[in-house]
């Protein structure tokens, strides 16, 4: 058989030759926005695969203003937090969402999200009701999601094996992989793999401020812990974390910096891919009144038309004013402001087919919030973006944008009308952002496995073999002063010392 062949049925069979029987596995989503659309999307591929998933699923704080649930082939269990807890959590949220858009973001700020967050952990634990229905299913697997860290604490709760998504690159939470600071970048510390002398000074000293601030945010759960494990064995996050089977990670090599990787670290970007299909008609006469000019895609996330400002959304209308192509803009009729004219070349509309108009072939630009999932069905599509971070991971996410040439970045503070649009002109324009992203969308398609595959795959893996302990490294398992061979550099300079001296 010809190799292309045997590859083929390889990448075709594989899936299926590994999966023996069907499995219990619980997926656990306690966050809103893209973190539950990916959750979502999660337990769906593995129920497609022949698993029985069940999604632990908290209601009331959604994040999506405008989320339509569909009905779902996998079963659902729902918890509501205490009333007041939802309007006391949404009440900061709402504050630190403002205050992140308006550049007021800060790691204290943060922290106390974290804190909320912890608060929202015990409220649910002591859900002795919950905790109980959710022992006696004997669920073999549970598959946490990485911002809050209270689905880790639950899967240590019910004592069984998890694995966890990390819905971002790699940066906002440390597992334990290998990150040799010469290339390796510091979450915020903007810095790219390509470092001068400066900036490995630059990301070493952030590193100490990061693992510092790692130690902050673990501590949030501290009470947690101690109110809901016995003395003696209470779980320690840095350490829960590195208990995990596998480590899925929602990026790409397309994406993401080269950097080492651990068994155990799989690479899933692209599992929200789906399908393509035609746009709307009313769409796509919209598009072809711009004929050969194309049009430019414009979704800055599920959150934004309940937080922008009008300035900004004033400083945007006026840029795609000056541009040729149409642009069509998700964005709620009912929050925008009355006194702004919209532009003649743009539609908003409150809901739109994303992924099938990045594939649409008049497509010349993607403006976005800078959020992973968009970031990846933008290289799936081989479209060049421009980024407007706002909070989080996403000035790290435009970043290597910028770095892969694959866009360009404004920051919201410096949004003004004639900036966005030489931007936008400079990637439309200039072939060499259109010629990235197109390659980066070739090494996103040409992976020997899909991303539903390689999480399907690697799971059986796990199931099969009864955990991941063959993929992970001793060192976990280490002192840290052996991990860095203190103890034995400690020796040979005591013995050089003592030769020096006789």
């Amino acid at each position: 058989m010809a190799a292309p062949q045997a590859l083929f049925l390889l990448c075709f069979f594989l899936p299926g030759a590994l999966l023996s029987e069907a499995a219990k596995i619980l997926t656990v989503s306690l966050i809103g926005g893209s973190h539950y659309l990916l959750m979502d999307q999660v337990s769906q591929i593995l129920q497609d695969h022949g698993h029985n998933v069940t999604l632990f699923q908290q209601e009331g704080l959604s994040l999506l203003s405008d989320f339509k649930e569909e009905k779902k082939t996998y079963q659902i269990i729902k918890w509501l937090p205490p009333e007041d807890y939802k309007k006391e959590f949404m009440k900061y949220f709402d504050f630190f969402i403002e205050e992140s858009f308006h550049g007021r973001g800060t790691f204290e700020k943060y922290l106390k999200l974290m804190e909320q967050l912890g608060i929202h952990c015990s409220h649910l634990l002591r859900r002795r009701d919950i905790v109980d229905s959710l022992k006696n299913e004997n669920f073999e697997l549970v598959v946490v999601e990485t911002f809050d860290y209270c689905p880790f604490l639950i899967a240590e709760k019910l004592g069984k094996p998890f694995v966890s998504i990390l819905p971002s690159s790699f940066g906002p939470v440390d597992f334990g992989l290998p990150s040799p600071l010469s290339y390796v970048p510091t979450f915020h510390s903007l810095l790219t793999d390509r470092m001068d002398f400066w900036g490995r000074m630059k990301n070493l000293l952030m590193f100490f401020g990061f693992s510092m601030k790692q130690r902050q945010i673990h501590s949030q759960y501290d009470n947690t812990i101690r109110e809901h494990f016995p003395e003696g064995s209470r779980p320690v996050l840095s350490q829960l974390l590195q208990k995990a089977e596998l480590w899925f990670v929602n990026s790409d090599f397309a994406f993401d910096f080269a950097r080492p990787l651990l068994p155990n670290t799989v690479y899933v970007g692209g599992l929200m891919a789906k399908p393509i299909k035609p746009v709307p008609q009313d769409l796509e006469n919209f598009i072809a009144k711009f004929g050969d000019s194309g049009f430019i895609l414009v979704s800055m996330g599920s959150m934004l038309s309940t937080y922008q400002t009008q300035e900004i959304i004033k400083e945007m209308n006026s840029a795609f004013a000056h541009l040729p192509q149409g642009v069509i803009w998700r964005y709620k009729h009912s929050h925008w402001p009355k006194d702004v004219q919209l532009a003649a070349n743009v539609k908003i509309v409150d809901w739109l087919p994303q992924s099938d108009l990045l594939a649409h072939s008049s497509i010349r630009l993607f403006v976005t919030h800078g959020g992973q999932n968009s970031i990846m069905e933008a290289i799936q599509h081989g479209v060049p973006m421009v980024g407007i971070p706002l909070f989080g991971d996403q000035p790290e996410n435009l970043l290597r944008v910028e770095a892969k040439n694959l866009g360009v970045s404004v920051q919201i503070n410096q949004l003004k009308a004639r900036t966005l649009a030489l931007k936008m002109k400079q990637v439309i324009e200039e072939k060499r952002y259109k010629s990235a992203a197109m390659a980066a969308s070739i090494i996103r398609r040409s992976h020997p496995l899909s991303p539903s595959q390689r999480l399907v795959g690697w799971i059986n893996h796990i199931l099969q073999t009864g955990g991941g302990a063959h993929l992970k490294p001793y060192a976990f398992q280490q002192p840290w002063h052996e991990q860095y061979l203190l103890d034995v550099f400690l020796f040979l300079l005591g013995i050089t010392l003592g030769s020096i001296w006789l």
